[in-house]
C-alpha cells in the first residue's frame, strides 16, 4: 500500500506577488520600511505648513500694500469757505390759509328769486347787488302803511280841533271837564297810532330793501347755491352764496410749545414778520405780520396756534391752502456760517472736516448755534476763510489727502429765507 508523501510548498514571496497557502500568516514590514513611510509623512506635513505660511504672509503683505495705497490716495471732495454774515432766526410751521371774513349770504324775507346778479367767482364790493327777490309784495305793504298813516293824521287833526273847542268850553264851565279830558285822550291815542303807522312804513321799506340782497363785504363769490325762480324763506338753513374776503387774508399755523417764550419776547420788542411759502417751500407767496397767539396750548400735540395776516392783492393765497409759515424772530449779527451739510455728528459731539494748507483734512470739534435751512451757524471751532468739506466725508479720516473743488454757489448758499431745524427743548436754534 502506497503512502502519500506531501511535498512542502515554498514560502510566499511578497515582492513577486505570490500568495501563501491557506492558514499561513504574512510577514510583518521591516523597520526600514516604517522609517521611510514616517519620513514621507513628516516631509508632506512640513511642505503643507510652509505653503500655508507663505500664502498668509503674502496676504498680509498685500493687505499692507493696499492699506498704504488707500492711505496715500487722494480723495475728491467738495469744499466751502467759512463766511461771516447776518443770519435771521426763523421758526417754521405748517399752516393753512383762512379767509379773513367769510359770510354766508341769506335772505331776511320770504319771496321768489327774480334775478341773480353775480357770476360765480366774481369779485364784488360791499353793497353790490347779488340777488333780487320779487319786491312787489313789500311795495304793496309800504303803500298800505303809508295810506294808514294818512288816515290817522287826518283823524288826529280833527281830534285836536275838537279838543281845543272842548278846552274853551270847559274853561267857560259850559261842559264838564271830563268831556274835555276824554277828547284829549283820543288825541293822544291817534298820535300813538300815527307812530305805529310810521313804524309799519319803516318796516315795509326795510323789507323792500331786504328784497334787494347785497354783498356785506368786499370779497369773491363762491358757487351759487340757489337758482332763480325758487322761493326762499328767512328760516332756510342754506344760504344763497358764500362770499369770502381774500385781501387781506389770514394764515393759521402751529409751532412747538417750547417756542412760546422766545416768541413772546420777540413780540414785546416789536412787530414780527411772517413769510408764507408754498407747501414744498420753494415759492414765496406773501409776507405779513403775526397778529395773534392763541390763548391756550393744545395738550394733545404740545403745539401753539398762531395767526398771521397777509396782504393778498394777487390772490396767491387761497382759503384752505396748505402753506409753510416762517416766523422771523430776530437776526444774528456777524455770525459764522457754513453749509448745513458740513456739520457731522460723532460720539463726542458735532465736528467738521477742515482742509489744511497741505490738502489734508482734520476733524475739528465745533459748537453749533443753529441750523437755519441750508446754513449752519457756528459758535466756535472755526475761523473766517477756512475751507471745510461739504461732500465726501464718508471716505475721510484725519490726515487723508483730498482733491478740493468748490461747491457750486447755488448749493453753498441758503436760497431764499432760511428754514429752521426741527424744534425741541435742546434744539440748537434756541441758543444765543
Amino acid at each position: 500500500m502506497m503512502q502519500d508523501n506531501p511535498i512542502a510548498a515554498p514560502p510566499v514571496d511578497s515582492k513577486q506577488g505570490l500568495h501563501g497557502l491557506p492558514g499561513q500568516t504574512a510577514r510583518p514590514a521591516s523597520p526600514v520600511t516604517r522609517i521611510v513611510l514616517l519620513s514621507l509623512l513628516v516631509a508632506f506635513g512640513v511642505g503643507m505648513w510652509w505653503l500655508f505660511h507663505a500664502r498668509a504672509k503674502a496676504a498680509v503683505v498685500a493687505a499692507a500694500a493696499a492699506s498704504s495705497a488707500a492711505a496715500n490716495r487722494t480723495i475728491p471732495v467738495l469744499t466751502a469757505e467759512v463766511v461771516q454774515k447776518d443770519v435771521p432766526v426763523v421758526l417754521e410751521g405748517l399752516g393753512s390759509v383762512a379767509a379773513f371774513y367769510t359770510v354766508t349770504v341769506k335772505t331776511q324775507v320770504d319771496g321768489r328769486i327774480d334775478r341773480v346778479q353775480f357770476t360765480e367767482g366774481q369779485a364784488v364790493k360791499k353793497g353790490d347787488v347779488l340777488v333780487q327777490i320779487d319786491p312787489r309784495p313789500f311795495a304793496i305793504q309800504l303803500e298800505t302803511a303809508q295810506a294808514k298813516l294818512v288816515q290817522d293824521v287826518a283823524n288826529e287833526k280833527n281830534a285836536k280841533l275838537n279838543a281845543d273847542r272842548y278846552k274853551t268850553l270847559s274853561q267857560q264851565n259850559l261842559i264838564a271837564t271830563q268831556q274835555y279830558t276824554d277828547q284829549q285822550s283820543m288825541v293822544d291815542q291817534l298820535d300813538a297810532q300815527m307812530r305805529g303807522d310810521q313804524a309799519a312804513i319803516d318796516a315795509a321799506r326795510l323789507n323792500l330793501d331786504y328784497a334787494r340782497i347785497t354783498s356785506p363785504i368786499d370779497g369773491v363769490t363762491g358757487v351759487r347755491l340757489v337758482d332763480p325762480g325758487n322761493v326762499v324763506h328767512a328760516t332756510d338753513t342754506t344760504g344763497l352764496v358764500v362770499v369770502t374776503e381774500l385781501d387781506p387774508i389770514a394764515v393759521f399755523f402751529t409751532l412747538p410749545e417750547d417756542d412760546l417764550t422766545p416768541i413772546n419776547e420777540a413780540m414785546a420788542a416789536g412787530e414780527l414778520k411772517v413769510e408764507a411759502r408754498s407747501r414744498a417751500g420753494d415759492q414765496h407767496l406773501a409776507e405779513g405780520k403775526l397778529t395773534v397767539i392763541d390763548n391756550e396750548i393744545n395738550q394733545a400735540t404740545a403745539t401753539l396756534k398762531l395767526k398771521a395776516v397777509f396782504d393778498n392783492p394777487k390772490h396767491l393765497l387761497w382759503p384752505n391752502q396748505f402753506v409753510k409759515a416762517r416766523l422771523r424772530l430776530s437776526t444774528r449779527k456777524n455770525a459764522l456760517v457754513v453749509p448745513a451739510a458740513v456739520v457731522q455728528h460723532g460720539p463726542n459731539g458735532t465736528f467738521v472736516y477742515v482742509v489744511g494748507a497741505d490738502n489734508t483734512v482734520t476733524n475739528r470739534p465745533v459748537v453749533l448755534t443753529a441750523i437755519q435751512g441750508d446754513s449752519a451757524v457756528i459758535a466756535s471751532g472755526l475761523a473766517i476763510g477756512e475751507q471745510v468739506v461739504v461732500d465726501g466725508q464718508a471716505q475721510l479720516r484725519p490726515g487723508a489727502k483730498v482733491l478740493t473743488k468748490p461747491v457750486p454757489a447755488a448749493s453753498a448758499s441758503s436760497g431764499g429765507a432760511p428754514s429752521p431745524a426741527p424744534s425741541g427743548s435742546a434744539s440748537p436754534r434756541h441758543k444765543q
